[in-house]
């Protein structure tokens, strides 16, 4: 016991100094015609690449600090994209590089996704050792050890690397968090989107060529691409807006920065967001801007998406909903905009098992969604007046950041 306590102690003061933690430490990529390890396939040719069709990425699980709508700095944990860096430069380059919400993961009907993720450890916190996991919400694994639950999988000690494998057979909207003390680490910030596009998108439907998707080359009087493979083009959209419902409770945040106890119990959003940003940050598109004395070591800001969109009047938008929150439902409605749910917990709202009978959409003005509820909203903006609208959470006491009014879980979408 001594000699484990001198060793933890080491590595702990190593870190501190901003040493390497061990040297055994390392990143290691898998990832089919890859030849330098770097998650980007080089070679398509590869023998062990024919006939079939391949996806890698490399993220970092890790920590860092992004900005709230009132500008209080908080300390996260969070994932971070690595693809395309070179293994021996991964553990360095992850330390607080967080993003949140974590890389957005995008995928198709079919494809097979290889996704390594290199723990780098918590740098402010030396004194933690959590390992982290990739969590596949609602996507049907067929073997448990890539499921990112460490009851029955694998769990990635810092300065080590796991490679998941996922064959995608199921389109829809999905999304990945940590699974490791999962209430911490998600309240933390280790939550992300994932999409599976459908093959319809390839193929389009009832035979005819010219409702191949936008996205897969198809004409512009097509779609730009559909949500499930309707067999009809009753999900086709022409913009889409993806929507990270989540919360922040500021006093847990603080907790564990200065080492102290976390207060589950006590648990309350403080800062509700919508792909990371409370009200007026979120109509800002892309990247926030970055302040000087900002503590995150990425060149970008961590907090990359933006949660506003514009539409031509007559087209349809895609909302891509998702509840990440570890406290609450949450409520979001658009005041004027008719909305329609073609898609929940990424199955297609249709009778007959889901593959013939009539479509089941549901006609509404608000979605409600728990936490890990996911929704695919379609808003035809044919009978629309021009103008800007609102999305916003009916839960009015989340229109804040923290306490600053006329905030949190709101954003705009205009219609040119």
């Amino acid at each position: 016991m001594a000699t484990n306590r001198l060793l933890l102690a080491a590595l702990a003061t190593a870190a501190l100094l901003g040493a390497p933690a061990a040297s055994w430490s390392a990143a290691f990529v898998q990832c089919p015609g890859d030849t330098d390890g770097d998650a980007v396939i080089d070679d398509p040719g590869a023998p062990e690449l024919a006939g079939r069709d391949v996806q890698c990425q490399h993220l970092t699980g890790g920590d860092g600090f992004i900005r709230m709508g009132d500008g209080r700095e908080l300390y996260v944990f969070g994932f971070s994209d690595v693809t395309g860096l070179p293994q021996e430069q991964v553990l360095a380059a992850g330390i607080f590089r967080t993003n949140f919400p974590a890389p957005t993961i995008r995928t198709r009907e079919g494809q097979e996704l290889y996704l390594t993720l290199t723990n780098v450890g918590t740098h402010q916190r030396p004194d933690l050792f959590d390992p982290h996991t990739v969590h596949y919400h609602g996507f049907p694994n067929a073997s448990a050890i890539f499921d990112g639950l460490p009851e029955s999988a694998i769990a990635i000690n810092q300065g080590a690397s796991f490679t998941y494998y996922y064959q995608n057979i199921e389109p829809g909207t999905y999304m990945y968090h940590c699974h490791v003390e999962a209430t911490e680490h998600m309240q933390m910030g280790m939550l992300g989107n994932l999409y599976v596009e459908p093959l319809q998108n390839r193929t389009g439907y009832g035979g005819d060529p010219d409702t191949v998707a936008e996205l897969e080359g198809g004409p512009p009087s097509a779609p730009l691409g559909y949500v499930y493979n309707d067999g009809d083009g009753s999900t086709g959209y022409d913009v889409e807006l993806a929507v990270q419902l989540a919360g922040f409770d500021h006093d847990f945040h603080d907790a564990s920065e200065n080492v102290q106890p976390l207060p589950f119990a006590a648990m309350v959003d403080t800062y509700p967001m919508l792909n990371g940003r409370g009200y007026p940050d979120t109509v800002t598109p892309g990247p926030l801007p970055k302040l000087p004395e900002s503590r995150s070591s990425d060149p970008i800001s961590p907090q990359r998406l933006g949660a506003t969109v514009s539409v031509t009047q007559g087209q349809r938008l895609l909302l891509r909903l998702s509840n990440l929150g570890v406290v609450r439902h949450y409520t979001l409605t658009a005041l004027g905009l008719p909305m329609r749910v073609v898609g929940h917990g990424a199955r297609l709202l249709r009778g007959a098992g889901q593959s013939a009978g009539a479509n089941v959409f549901v006609d509404t003005s608000a979605v409600t969604l728990g936490g890990g509820e996911s929704a695919d909203v379609l808003i035809d903006t044919s009978g629309v007046a021009p103008g800007t609208y609102f999305l916003y959470t009916t839960n009015l006491n989340y229109l804040s950041n923290d306490q600053q009014d006329f905030g949190g879980m709101m954003t705009e979408i205009v219609v040119q």
